[in-house]
């Protein structure tokens, strides 16, 4: 190779690749996302699925979430040759015109989106199929995806995933903070009249309960409640990859296991030291966990890439 064509080429490779923006039909007004990486049918794509309430397709919210996660995350793999697409979800941000009310979605919805965007990536690209990513709650739509037609999906790869129903990974989370003892018993109130497939009014629970169970959400909540993540995971027929932190303090190592025991087949990726928000924690205090939070400086931890692209590598397209 020519010495210039190669200073090129290593160039090229150093350098980021550029969000290109991305649409999908959505059911009032458009989906709107951002595609990293290589582009053409050869180049495997990755959907990525963001987590719970207003989190936005680069893994943030405006409740203090900026770790940037999904982003990072997108250039590692463009770096490794494979595509993704970042989505923001229906009602939210760039695809706040898609429907009217935000909180008037469920999880099926989520699903509706998905598979949309599937479509529209494979007509874009002509690829055979999409690999798809979720990370917290976004992986219950990517399992329920899966669930809901695999013909289209390469695979599935959930990321800090809860392997248990939310309802108990909610309750198991507010039992676990000592601050939150004067709120258990209406926390477990909530909880347990919402797997039960009811709502109840928000203004009857204590503070600040009622911000996090508005009356809004709740038929929400009723239809994730309702979800079992296991179960889904049992009913994947194609490849699956379970990435766990063991530092993460929302979901647990545990639920990483119980994904692995309903699907067998499925490979289960544990990393160390590695938060919620997939960045490496220093130290072992929940102070430094929580900072992870909250820098989107913060390099994302090299073994979520590797693990991703590896898994992704081993497995090409039919």
């Amino acid at each position: 190779m020519p010495f210039v064509t190669l200073l090129a080429a290593l160039l090229t490779a150093a350098m980021p690749m550029a969000d290109r923006d991305i649409a999908a039909p959505g059911p009032q007004g458009p989906l709107k996302g951002s595609w990293t990486g290589p582009e053409g049918a050869k180049a495997p794509v990755v959907l990525m699925i963001p987590g719970s309430g207003p989190t936005d397709r680069d893994g943030n919210s405006p409740h203090g979430l900026k770790a940037a996660s999904l982003r990072l995350l997108a250039a590692g793999l463009a770096a490794k040759g494979i595509a993704s697409v970042r989505i923001d979800k229906r009602g939210m941000f760039a695809s706040a015109g898609a429907i009217p009310d935000a909180n008037r979605v469920t999880i099926d919805d989520y699903v509706t989106d998905a598979r949309t965007w599937i479509a529209a990536i494979r007509a874009k690209t002509g690829a055979p199929c999409v690999w798809v990513l979720g990370h917290s709650e976004g992986a219950l739509v990517a399992l329920a995806t899966a669930a809901a037609d695999a013909r289209a999906l390469c695979g599935v790869i959930t990321v800090s995933a809860p392997g248990r129903p939310l309802g108990e990974v909610m309750r198991a989370q507010f039992h676990a903070n000592p601050a939150n003892a004067p709120l258990l018993a209406d926390a477990d109130r909530v909880i347990d009249t919402l797997e039960a497939g009811r709502t109840i009014p928000a203004a009857s629970l204590t503070p600040p309960l009622p911000r996090i169970f508005a009356d809004a959400v709740q038929p929400f909540l009723v239809n994730a409640f309702a979800k079992n993540p296991a179960r889904l995971a049992a009913a994947v027929t194609r490849p699956m990859l379970i990435v766990q932190g063991e530092a993460d303090l929302q979901v647990t190592v545990e639920d990483a296991q119980a994904l692995k025991a309903g699907q067998p087949k499925a490979t289960l990726v544990l990393l160390p030291k590695v938060s919620h928000v997939l960045k490496t924690v220093e130290g072992d205090s929940r102070g430094a966990n929580l900072a992870t939070y909250a820098d989107p400086n913060l390099p994302i931890a090299p073994g979520v890439v590797t693990a991703v692209a590896d898994f992704i590598q081993d497995h090409p397209t039919r």
